[in-house]
């Protein structure tokens, strides 16, 4: 195992890469803006390489961003409904940036920061941010740890953790954007996804959550067992019309009688490649989304445009706007607790 390291150049300053490439000679490319994934090498079934993450030719591409390729985005992922919550009998107004609602933390969140960053092994490398109190409008002063470790065996795991010295609300992802063909290999649509998920949170026209989860069974939202992503995204559902796709967080089993556990949360297969992603977490959902609006992107590390359906995000994260949802299972984040979620990439073949 070694680590590489390279700078780049962005407005907001200089960004640090970490190369970390193991026995095989798969890799994983990371970067301090966004604390970010921006390349993965795995191999298929005959042992051939590809990038497997969607990322930017120039590092600079990814400040400001739409999608928000492969980084982490806070200080609350996903959205919050009009961009207003109560804490503590205090209503706190972030930034509306995403029709009626506060996404990602705002124009300026976590995913367009240059985070402090080190390699701590050959194996490891930490990113930290500190988001101070009135940050976007959250209160508290937040200290935010990544750490990302990549092994022989092609799995990438991502361990976050944050402390406040006031009451907050936290909810931390990565938002990488996988093709398990290659990153160059066009549409994602004829791959195959399976969840642990027998329910989806409902959402409006505006993609927020209405408090109530349905079961997917019967409906285009099921995966229960593996089904082809484009196979109904094009159904007249909801769900599937209101996000131009998949755009949909997915509620994982057991996540109210056990909280924090390690569970495995979503697998996603190729049968071109015959590569296999699965996806673990102790978050209690995922987003799943199929990339519907990534044309006009910034040019790919491969040098082509890439248009809607080019990657998959799968998101493991806390519900979307859960501090106006006592219902859901809380973001938030007092003095004298932590947050500490765990999400692990494996890449296999079959």
């Amino acid at each position: 195992m070694k680590i590489e390291t390279s700078t780049a150049s962005c407005p907001a300053g200089t960004i640090k890469l970490f190369t970390i490439t193991n026995a095989s000679g798969a890799s994983v490319t990371l970067s301090s803006l966004g604390a970010g994934i921006v390349s993965l090498t795995a191999p298929d079934a005959e042992g051939k390489l590809a990038d497997v993450v969607l990322g930017y030719k120039d590092p600079a591409s990814y400040l400001n961003d739409g999608p928000c390729a492969g980084k982490i985005p806070g200080r609350y992922a996903n959205r919050i409904g009009h961009g207003t919550f109560s804490l503590r009998g205090k209503e706190y107004h972030l930034e509306i940036n995403n029709g009626p609602n506060a996404l990602h933390g705002g124009t300026d969140g976590f995913q367009n920061r240059l985070w402090d960053a080190a390699a701590v092994s050959d194996d490891t490398v930490e990113f930290t941010l500190h988001s101070p109190d009135g940050d976007a409008g959250y209160p508290g002063n937040l200290m935010v740890k990544a750490s990302y470790k990549w092994t022989d065996d092609c799995t990438l795991t991502l361990n976050i953790t944050a402390t406040t010295d006031a009451p907050t609300v936290v909810n931390l992802t990565n938002h990488a954007y996988f093709n398990l063909d290659g990153e160059d290999a066009g549409s994602v649509l004829g791959h195959e996804l399976k969840l642990s998920a027998p329910s989806y949170l409902v959402a409006d026209v505006n993609l927020l959550p209405t408090g109530e989860l349905d079961p997917v069974e019967g409906t285009p939202m099921d995966f229960l067992d593996f089904n082809t992503l484009g196979s109904r995204i094009n159904a007249d559902f909801p769900a599937l019309k209101f996000g131009n796709g998949y755009d949909t967080c997915f509620a994982a089993e057991d996540y109210a009688t056990e909280p924090h556990k390690m569970r495995t949360l979503a697998v996603l297969r190729s049968p071109r490649s015959r590569r296999t992603l699965t996806v673990e977490s102790t978050q209690p959902g995922i987003q799943v989304y199929t990339g519907n609006w990534l044309s006009g992107c910034p040019e790919s590390i491969s040098g082509h445009a890439y248009a809607d359906y080019d990657g998959v995000a799968l998101e493991c994260q806390h519900f979307p706007d859960s501090p106006n949802h006592p219902e859901f299972p809380t973001t938030e984040l007092l003095p004298d607790g932590k947050y500490d979620e765990t999400i692990i990439f494996k890449f296999a073949t079959y």
